[in-house]
């Protein structure tokens, strides 16, 4: 197994609530409540982790909350590289509904100075140097700049990494300018960046065509219509299984961490989609996202049905 790096700028502490419904305006009781140490790079590492890979973590953390954070690392052996910085982790209250619907109440976090920037830039500079795989996940620290990220980036890429990276907004614009390895937006996240419908297959290659980008890995979530994977080599759908959702939080991060477990494994590519997919839809029926158990992984990637994509659905 491959050793990885991930890369998580704005952590933060997830705090999900179960309720039978939220009721606005009302007085709400929970059924149960959990803290987890998150931010979609370290829930790709937990993935990755499960997958039997070895990670190491970095990113900015908060001085003032660590120890949940501390905690996590010791438990998941995790290589801790993180910078940490004055204030707190930001947390985050999720309210899961039972009937899978999720609000989310997302902090800003803290402010990193320029200090605390240069700091980790040396720090992954030197963590990266035995290590050819990076997830970039998650949204940009306050103070973090769109230049800092590409810069970060272009660190990576003076070491021949291959650097796979989810963001959102400016920092996914910036990110495709960069042509990393990898990406894996949602429809939502294109749109939202770019302004065009990226609901289908056909708007998708034309947006990255638009775009002239020379992405290897262009992996596209779309919830329950599945995943697009486009590439240089070929283009596939994946259809994923009819599974009861309980809370969507982490299926993109373990969808992404599937793909990369399936390239650096040098699975076939139909073989990387279906994992990637089947991990992705266990998520959905948990709160938190560990894989299954080899048993159920095999059952949800039976269900999976994955298609090739060609220029006749593009025409569609």
């Amino acid at each position: 197994m491959a050793k990885i790096l991930t890369i998580t700028l704005n952590p933060a502490i997830d705090v999900t609530v179960e309720l039978d419904e939220l009721r606005v305006g009302e007085v709400n009781r929970q059924q149960q409540v959990q803290s987890h140490a998150a931010g979609k790079g370290l829930n790709v590492a937990q993935v990755l982790h499960d997958l039997g890979h070895e990670l190491i973590v970095s990113g900015f953390l908060g001085k003032q909350n660590r120890a949940l954070f501390d905690q996590h690392f010791q438990a998941m052996q995790f290589d801790n590289q993180f910078i940490y910085v004055d204030g707190e982790t930001r947390q985050n209250i999720k309210i899961a509904e039972q009937s899978g619907r999720m609000t989310d109440i997302n902090a800003k976090g803290f402010r990193v100075s320029e200090h605390d920037k240069q700091a980790f830039f040396a720090r992954i500079q030197a963590c990266s140097q035995h290590i050819d795989y990076v997830v970039i996940a998650g949204s940009l620290a306050q103070g973090f700049s769109i230049d800092d990220f590409k810069y970060l980036i272009s660190i990576l890429h003076k070491q021949h990494k291959h650097v796979a990276i989810d963001s959102s907004g400016q920092a996914l614009v910036a990110a495709i300018e960069m042509n990393p390895w990898m990406i894996k937006p949602n429809t939502d996240e294109l749109q939202e960046s770019f302004g065009e419908a990226a609901e289908n297959f056909s708007q998708q290659l034309a947006l990255f065509q638009r775009l002239n980008c020379q992405i290897q890995h262009i992996v596209i979530s779309m919830g329950e219509a599945g995943v697009n994977w486009i590439n240089p080599a070929l283009a596939l759908h994946a259809s994923p299984p009819h599974v009861t959702v309980k809370s969507t939080v982490g299926a993109g991060d373990s969808l992404l961490a599937g793909m990369v477990h399936g390239l650096v494994s040098n699975m076939t590519a139909e073989q990387t989609l279906k994992t990637a997919t089947a991990i992705a839809s266990h998520a959905v029926t948990q709160v938190g996202f560990r894989v299954p158990e080899a048993q159920r992984l095999e059952a949800l990637k039976q269900q999976t049905i994955i298609n090739t994509l060609d220029n006749s659905d593009a025409n569609n």
